[in-house]
């Protein structure tokens, strides 16, 4: 059984690994304030072009997307997300918990415009409603769609405009940044965005993301919050260490790039079959619509998501490629669909 199922079945990148286990015995402080994390976030702001911005490294993305939200907002302020966002599908109601709504867009390929967020804001015109505040997205979103620069720098500068917090999870931003259709920069994304994160955790790292704080009036008492939360992890070094091996040179962008090219390789091969797709993907996720059929016999060698059923006999199903799928892996999928198709 090979899984497509998602970009963190395996541990880490060996790199990361040696990395951890080269450091164990060196004694440091906890709670983030270790050398490898201080050393990590000097580092990022090198690679971003900024040394005003804060960075927290924190545990998943789950939590830190509860975190950022719950301290960027007011009790009475509302997140907005599409439909297909991480927020309100996958994290069991975190921001809820925190006592801020999520208001749901309907939006097509799951990018957020302008547009989209008029709308809400005019839906919530006075105080007997929650007020829209912040704008979550996501880059690569939760179906493989990314943003082209021009397409954020709209939603940037309309969020200027109406002062609210524009939000990018990141979970995927290494195959965002490194999709062939990207033209957004790494050095972009402070300009552009008011926090984002960086994701370590689907792309090669055993845990961890980094947390990117762009505007002054959104760093304030950050850690109380992280601390509060569970965030404040004892032996933080295990996060800095990671993010200090993922970007002291170009490991972070070149497994972000071994994932993509596997996930372009099943897409190129599959659409010479002539077999649709849920939504036009340039990222590690692709969403294939097969027979339910031959669904059915693929599970019985590969493990995968079946995302979304389309009419009675069809259904679309979700590979995720990683830095670490194998081509011959890859190949035998593609085999094994031609012939279950009757192609070969």
């Amino acid at each position: 059984m090979y899984s497509f199922k998602n970009d963190y079945s395996e541990g880490a990148h060996p790199r990361i690994l040696n990395a951890l286990l080269e450091s164990n015995l060196v004694q440091e402080d906890g709670y983030g304030e270790d050398q490898f994390s201080q050393k990590a976030v000097e580092l990022l702001k090198e690679r971003l072009g900024r040394t005003d911005v804060d960075i927290h490294l924190i545990s998943g993305g789950t939590q830190t997307n509860l975190i950022a939200i719950s301290a960027f907002l007011r009790p009475h302020e509302a997140a907005m997300a599409a439909s297909t966002g991480h927020i309100l599908g996958h994290e069991t109601g975190a921001i809820e918990a925190t006592g801020h709504k999520v208001l749901s867009i309907e939006a097509e390929n799951g990018k957020l415009t302008p547009a989209h967020i008029q709308a809400v804001l005019d839906g919530h015109p006075d105080e007997h409603m929650v007020k829209p505040k912040l704008v979550y997205i996501s880059n690569s979103t939760e179906i493989g769609t990314i943003y082209s620069k021009s397409e954020l720098e709209q939603l940037s500068e309309y969020c200027k405009k109406k002062q609210l917090i524009l939000y990018m999870d990141g979970a995927r931003l290494g195959s965002a940044l490194c999709s062939e259709e990207n033209d957004l920069q790494f050095t972009d994304l402070p300009e552009l965005v008011d926090a984002f994160y960086i994701g370590g955790t689907k792309n090669g790292a055993l845990l961890g993301e980094a947390l990117v704080i762009c505007r002054d009036h959104l760093k304030e008492d950050f850690r109380y919050h992280m601390k509060q939360k569970g965030a404040l992890l004892a032996k933080g070094r295990l996060l800095g260490i990671q993010f200090l091996e993922l970007f002291k040179d170009n490991l972070f962008f070149c497994m972000a790039e071994h994932a993509n090219e596997m996930a372009a390789l099943l897409q190129a091969e599959i659409s010479k079959s002539n077999i649709p797709f849920l939504t036009h993907s340039p990222s590690n996720q692709i969403f294939p619509i097969l027979p339910n059929a031959v669904i059915t016999e693929l599970e019985k060698n590969y493990a995968f998501h079946i995302w979304e059923k389309v009419d009675t006999d069809h259904s679309a199903i979700r590979l995720v490629t990683s830095w670490a799928t194998k081509e011959e892996q890859v190949k035998a999928f593609l085999e094994d669909l031609n012939r279950m198709i009757g192609l070969k």
